[in-house]
């Protein structure tokens, strides 16, 4: 990929739409920015990028303004820190982590959110997605794309042919797993390439074992990795990661296997896929939309199975933050706390908005409306992804901090005590490093 600059100077990726789409709705005025140029930044690739860039269409069709797509590198804030440097940030920028708001704000990067979209903001959204995006009782942050992450989802023709049903507790869904290996199929596809999705598994399996409070301890770093809640949770987890009959392509397969594909694999096939459940959120129906299967039908999902207490709702998501105080950033932040922005998206699938004012109609599926409604229905009560609260040096960076170590156990889940210790140690400097930098 080639990374576009972003500035006075750069050209970026020109969004544009399809054409002969239906007239977007509007729910909110926003200015004239005839000739004005607004770069955003974002990591997104393949077809979450090719729908973002649909609703900045609609954007410059509303204000005039001549807007860029910037990709980005991961970790964002790294790829920011460059542009910054040289003295072209982008305008706007989505990052995908609480903690990457909060070191944007660190830096000195981020603009708080001007009053029309804060008007948008406390019109449209619950005051726990509200606060997501504040720091120290500040907004710089609209969360424009939420993450439904406790979600697994699974082919039914396998599941009908294994005998199985859709399990409600972990105990279950490990004996669903040997139903279908034993039909002849591999159970869970994991896209272990992306560690990301590992953190996710573990948040899954510890909000539900340990419960929230010690969730958002642990999320703080007010207790060590080194907790026994931690060593029970990453047991648990091994049941699973250390049966490599269960795992599509076994250990090595898992580690090779890029998110897109590990849905994939689950679907392409008809009733011999490679696999036949795959967990994560409901981004997963963009990947199964490049498929022959049907959500509804052929695709189907279940809420990630109770461990010990509840089944868990773990959430995620991407705000809009403000690096230069313009008119054309600050119309862009309310135009993305909107519902017209959120219902583009929407329409396309593999998509959940916080934003409670838009009509459930605007999702494709009965599957991915219900996923909706339960986002919105839960209100404050949200869990964010722990790893997404974290400095982004031991929560969000490939090869580093959690997503490392976490391959690691892949690999090895026996070493429970070794994982926990080097979890722990990263932890342990990167939020030293963050408590550094607010004071």
């Amino acid at each position: 990929m080639v990374l576009s600059g972003c500035g006075s100077g750069s050209s970026g990726e020109k969004s544009g739409g399809e054409k002969g789409q239906a007239p977007a709705e509007r729910t909110v005025q926003l200015p004239e920015l005839d000739g004005q140029k607004v770069s955003v930044a974002a990591v997104w690739g393949g077809a979450e990028r090719e729908v973002f860039l649909r609703v900045l269409d609609e954007f410059e069709k509303r204000t005039g303004a001549e807007v860029s797509f910037v990709p980005a590198q991961d970790p964002i804030i790294g790829f920011l820190e460059s542009k910054v440097a040289g003295g072209e940030p982008p305008d706007v920028a989505m990052l995908p982590q609480v903690g990457a708001i909060e070191q944007a704000v660190a830096n000195k990067w981020a603009k708080p959110v001007g009053p029309k979209a804060q008007q948008q903001l406390k019109k449209n959204y619950a005051e726990g997605w509200r606060e997501l995006g504040a720091v120290d009782g500040k907004q710089y942050g609209v969360y424009f794309k939420a993450a439904n992450k406790s979600l697994i989802w699974y082919n039914t023709a396998v599941m009908k042919n294994a005998g199985a049903q859709e399990p409600q507790t972990w105990d279950e869904f490990l004996q669903t797993a040997q139903a279908i290996y034993d039909s002849g199929i591999a159970p869970v596809s994991v896209g272990g390439a992306e560690a990301w999705t590992l953190t996710d598994w573990f948040e899954n399996v510890y909000l539900s074992q340990a419960g929230p409070e010690k969730y958002d301890q642990l999320a703080r770093h007010e207790i060590k990795w080194t907790d026994p809640s931690v060593k029970k949770a990453l047991s648990t987890l091994g049941e699973l990661f250390g049966r490599e009959e269960l795992l599509a392509g076994g250990t090595r397969g898992a580690l090779g296997t890029e998110f897109p594909e590990s849905v994939k694999q689950t679907f392409v096939g008809g009733d011999q896929p490679k696999a036949g459940m795959v967990f994560e959120g409901d981004m997963v129906s963009l990947a199964i939309a490049e498929t022959d299967a049907k959500i509804g039908t052929d695709a189907k999902v279940f809420p990630f199975p109770a461990v010990d207490g509840e089944s868990p709702a773990v959430v995620g998501g991407d705000a809009a933050v403000a690096l230069k105080d313009t008119k054309g950033a600050q119309a862009l932040l309310t135009y993305l706390a909107s519902p017209d922005a959120a219902a583009i998206w929407a329409k396309a699938g593999g998509f959940v908005s916080p934003n409670k004012n838009l009509d459930f109609a605007a999702y494709p599926n009965d599957v991915q409306r219900d996923i909706a409604k339960a986002l919105i229905a839960a209100g404050d009560d949200i869990r964010f992804d722990m790893s997404d609260q974290a400095p982004q040096a031991f929560g969000g960076t490939p090869g580093k901090g959690e997503w490392k170590v976490l391959q690691d156990f892949l690999k090895n889940p026996k070493d429970v005590e070794g994982a926990q210790a080097a979890l722990e140690a990263a932890a342990a400097k990167a939020y030293k490093s963050r408590k550094s930098h607010k004071d």
